[in-house]
């Protein structure tokens, strides 16, 4: 029963990442699909747009990858809301230029900040409240919900009662 468990999980999980390109701009929020296709990722496409949360394990097979992804995409929309995109990559013997940069060893989750700076890495899965929790407490995030709240609402009339 477990293979078979397994196998479903993977394939439920994998459905989303194969259907994906490469985004090269912000994350749309009204479509909160954040994760990419990390195949031959650049970061540096990343930087000041979005904040990249890269998976790593040596399986696709690992229980901790398939809880992390379970955990994702459950709440995929608190992560575009925060211009979050989601990379992973199960393939060691590939040496990916990820593994290169962050040198993962075995599940590993790694969060980037939009300066393309290393702000926390984590060996075991983390529900997305925490992520978000860790993610807003960034000056930059910070900044950006200043913004927001300052911004005038476009869809707001002025003067005219219905």
């Amino acid at each position: 029963m477990k293979p078979f468990l397994t196998l479903v999980f993977t394939c439920l999980l994998a459905s989303p990442l194969l259907a994906q390109e490469v985004v090269d701009g912000p994350v749309d929020t009204a479509a909160p699909s954040v994760f990419v296709d990390s195949a031959d990722v650049d970061l540096k496409q990343f930087l000041w747009i979005n904040r990249p949360l890269v998976v790593f394990a040596d399986s696709p097979n690992d229980p901790r990858f398939i809880r992390q992804m379970e955990l994702l995409t459950a709440r995929s929309d608190e992560l575009a809301e925060r211009d979050v995109v989601v990379l992973t990559d199960t393939d060691p013997d590939k040496r990916s230029a990820l593994r290169d940069r962050l040198h993962p060893r075995g599940f590993m989750l790694v969060l980037m900040v939009k300066d393309g700076t290393i702000y926390l890495r984590k060996p075991a899965p983390w529900d997305v409240r925490e992520i978000s929790r860790t993610i807003d407490k960034l000056p930059m995030r910070q900044q950006e919900i200043r913004e927001r709240r300052a911004a005038p609402d476009i869809g707001r009339t002025t003067g005219s009662a219905s």
